[in-house]
């Protein structure tokens, strides 16, 4: 399905707007001919200043939101057509420190999105997850996984042919996000100090932002009720990823980079070896879509109702888990392409390269 014709006159929320992901959502709807896009969270700061760069297109509504109030939620969700659910506690080791608030943002908070969509007669939901929610081992991943369930589960809620359609997508890293690996070890390059790499075997999906909130975008229209879409990502050695920080930015810092250590530290607790995007148990219900795997529900019964056909695709099923340890790593040049993709790299990084963003 073509976006444009999709999102024409169409009023969006995008709840976590001032994030990584919800700034990356908010500019690209923008380019298309939307009456409204509402941008909801609850970081003022990070809020005023995403209005500031939108201030001349009128289209563009900042709103001070948080998803643990209900109240607060149905009134912003109230003539939309549209929701992405972005905001989240995304950060593993925070969730450890204090696991009742990834509940009340990652769970509850989702629970109060579906209520207020059903409330306010959206048409969809698409609920942004996570890699870390499958066969999850911390907290975070845990309570993504969660709302995950919640969002399929809320198709079956839903009063009629014209309730609100929910689904979620998973990916895993975006390259360049706040507490991604690139910008730490470019910030530990700058400085001079060794790269901590956890561990040299580790291998991680990788995606650049504006290519990963494209295919949430078109996740929204695919959506039928209770899939989780998957994007399919190229993989990374983490070791790989190091080596090449080195060799790219040292230089523009004016330091030698065969100075430059790489001191292995070990894995973060409930760090995994690999990243999984599709389970075991979800292998007999995942099929192929383009640039995408759609994981149908479970229980797909109780959607008696809904219809698994997508305009332009043929599903086809999949034969093997999708893990970054099984998905060939790209070679070095191409890795090295990939990095000085634009978003990829610190702006500061990019901008001492002489790299066109």
């Amino acid at each position: 399905m073509k976006l444009e014709p999709f999102f024409r006159g169409a009023k969006i929320a995008v709840t976590g707007a001032a994030g990584t992901v919800g700034t990356e959502l908010v500019r690209q709807l923008l380019e298309y001919p939307v009456a409204e896009v509402r941008g909801l969270d609850n970081n003022e700061n990070a809020l005023f200043f995403l209005e500031q760069s939108h201030r001349a297109d009128a289209r563009f509504h900042g709103f001070m939101c948080d998803v643990r109030e209900l109240q607060q939620v149905e009134r912003m969700f109230g003539g939309m057509d549209y929701v992405f659910h972005t905001a989240a506690l995304k950060h593993v080791p925070s969730c450890e420190r204090a696991p009742t608030e990834a509940v009340r943002t990652n769970i509850l908070g989702v629970e109060n999105v579906y209520r207020a969509a059903m409330s306010a007669g959206v048409r969809k939901v698409l609920f942004t997850s996570s890699d870390k929610a499958v066969n999850p081992t911390n907290v975070m991943g845990t309570s993504k996984l969660m709302g995950e369930r919640l969002i399929t589960a809320a198709n079956a809620l839903t009063q009629g042919e014209n309730g609100p359609v929910f689904a979620s997508t998973r990916f895993g890293n975006v390259a360049g996000s706040a507490g991604s690996v690139v910008p730490l070890f470019c910030r530990q390059i700058a400085q001079g100090q060794p790269i901590t790499l956890t561990h040299r075997a580790m291998t991680r999906f990788l995606m650049t932002l504006n290519e990963s909130v494209r295919l949430v975008l078109l996740s929204m229209t695919l959506a039928r009720g209770g899939e989780v879409f998957v994007t399919k990502m190229p993989v990374a050695r983490i070791e790989d990823i190091a080596t090449l920080l080195v060799k790219i930015v040292a230089p523009v810092y004016g330091l030698d980079p065969d100075a430059i250590r790489i001191d292995e530290i070990g894995p973060r607790p409930g760090e995994k070896m690999y990243e999984e995007l599709i389970s075991d148990e979800e292998v007999r219900r995942s099929f192929e879509l383009g640039d995408l795997f759609a994981v149908l529900p479970a229980f797909r019964n109780i959607y008696d109702n809904v219809v698994f056909a997508y305009e332009g695709y043929t599903l086809a099923p999949i034969d093997r888990v999708y893990n970054s340890q099984n998905e060939q790593a790209m070679g070095l040049a191409e890795l090295e392409r990939f990095l000085l993709l634009p978003g990829v790299l610190p702006a500061e990084v990019r901008e001492r390269l002489k790299l066109s963003n």
